[in-house]
């Protein structure tokens, strides 16, 4: 197995929500120049680029910057076409290729409560390069107002989405990077941009997927 990855910058389902204007472009850039770091002694500790931005925003509480790899034997009988555990607790993705060759962690955002949080297996059945987000019946309940957004900044699913079996329920990018390491989605698993495009590449149809 080759050294795993720690990649670090931070649902249509429609279930992750609007980003507020905000796009960062100098922290994804800064998350880009921690591409490439290696978990030593199976735990890897990376800096969040909100962290990063602390002394200008104040103490960040709620972001998870410490990963324990996983082995993928503990959460599936085989790999299949390749494998991803979502681990809602210390808010990262672990995903392995079909051959064990490749194992990378990527840090995400999870859902903001249990309530929203569908745990168990299902796997990937769609792709979509620029996708665009329609908003789910119980948003639509709580914000009338909210249209559909096509593909671009605003877009709430990023560049890229994957959707799982289990519908209104995606891994996708986005453009609000401060949602990354913390409890803000609607139910989705969100990770930065140029991450998603990373697993989007390597996950086939029919990539087991478990949410822990």
């Amino acid at each position: 197995m080759s050294r795993p990855l720690i990649s670090q910058t931070t649902p249509s389902t429609t279930s992750d929500t609007p980003a507020q204007g905000h796009t960062a472009g100098r922290t994804r850039r800064h998350a880009l120049g921690l591409l490439g770091l290696g978990l030593m002694g199976g735990v890897g500790t990376v800096l969040l680029p909100a962290q990063a931005r602390a002394s200008d925003q104040g103490p960040v509480r709620s972001n998870s910057s410490s990963f324990e790899m996983q082995r993928w034997e503990e959460h599936f009988p085989t790999l299949g076409k390749g494998a991803i555990v979502c681990d809602t607790v210390s808010r990262a993705l672990h995903f392995w290729n079909a051959d064990a060759s490749i194992y990378h962690i990527f840090p995400t955002s999870v859902p903001r409560s249990d309530e929203l949080t569908k745990r168990g297996y299902t796997e990937i059945v769609r792709k979509k390069v620029g996708p665009s987000w329609t908003p789910t019946a119980s948003q639509m309940q709580r914000f009338p107002d909210w249209k559909p957004i096509g593909p671009g900044p605003q877009n709430p699913l990023g560049t890229h989405a994957m959707y799982l079996s289990w519908p209104a329920y995606i891994i996708h990018g986005t453009h609000d990077t401060r949602k990354i390491g913390r409890k803000s989605s609607d139910g989705c698993i969100g990770l930065y941009n140029e991450m998603v495009s990373v697993l989007f590449d390597l996950c086939p149809i029919g990539t087991q997927v478990r949410i822990i």
